[in-house]
């Protein structure tokens, strides 16, 4: 089985940085037998600052042409690992493997750990989108709250992987957020964002007083193994029928004379 995991945290640290090894080592740890997982950032210069709704949407334009890479390659699946799930639904709709989203398979792990779970942020600015993904998913009513860590994410978060009085601080300011979550009734702890699930793993740490902690990156990647299990046991995962329907006939002969044959594989 071989994954495509498109990150944005690697690309603005480099796939060479201590991240990206970081990010690395996890998957390649937490992986089943027979499961490869390549890693990919964006281009130089992209997902500098994800929180803000431009910048995002511009950056997931080349999100969606690293999709239709994946599937021409033969990768299995297409994982997104980013807590605001950049072209989630886009990519259902254009790709035939399967496509997983870091927020999206987290929350329905936290659903599974307990009845109800807190979101701890490094950003407040994460708040509102985080949110509304899930809404869309269908959990808010088992989102106890969303708290705070209070860091700054670019200077602080990045040098937690070589300096381990820093790394230490970011767990502790996690635990404080956690218990406050836990305070208000959550009985599951979601960090937002691959870089603190990377941090918490490397500081062993996967629980804040019995409470499980959702390390994401470790779901969505088991989740990524799950579907493309399921595809290959029955031949089908992701629904084509309505949201993600693709163009058929006259249309889809339409589509592709303007945006490129290269658009819907296998659609007819």
């Amino acid at each position: 089985m071989k994954l495509f995991y498109q990150s944005m945290g690697v690309a603005r640290r480099s796939r060479t940085g201590l991240y990206a090894e970081s990010l690395n080592q996890l998957l390649t740890r937490s992986a089943a037998p027979g499961t490869t997982v390549d890693v990919y950032g964006l281009s130089e210069g992209a997902a500098i600052a994800d929180q803000y709704r431009y910048l995002e949407y511009v950056d997931t334009q080349e999100i969606l042409t690293n999709g239709l890479r994946a599937e021409r390659e033969g990768y299995d699946a297409f994982l997104i690992g980013n807590i605001f799930d950049p072209g989630l639904h886009e990519l259902r709709e254009l790709l035939n493997i399967p496509v997983l989203g870091l927020c999206e398979s987290s929350i329905h792990l936290a659903c599974m750990m307990g009845p109800g779970f807190s979101v701890v942020n490094v950003n407040p600015k994460f708040v509102r989108k985080v949110t509304e993904n899930i809404t869309g998913a269908g959990l808010a009513g088992r989102l106890v709250s969303i708290e705070h860590m209070q860091v700054e994410r670019g200077a602080i978060l990045d040098n937690a992987f070589e300096d381990d009085t820093v790394r230490q601080m970011v767990v502790d300011q996690f635990t404080m957020a956690a218990r406050r979550g836990i305070a208000h009734g959550a009985e599951v702890i979601v960090p937002a964002g691959g870089i603190v699930m990377s941090i918490l793993e490397k500081s062993g740490v996967h629980a804040v007083d019995k409470a499980p902690i959702v390390n994401g990156v470790i779901g969505l990647l088991k989740v990524a193994e799950l579907a493309v299990q399921i595809k290959q046991l029955t031949g089908f995962f992701t629904s084509k029928t309505m949201m993600y329907s693709p163009p058929t006939g006259g249309l889809l002969l339409d589509i592709r004379q303007s945006y490129g044959e290269h658009v819907y594989p296998g659609a007819t």
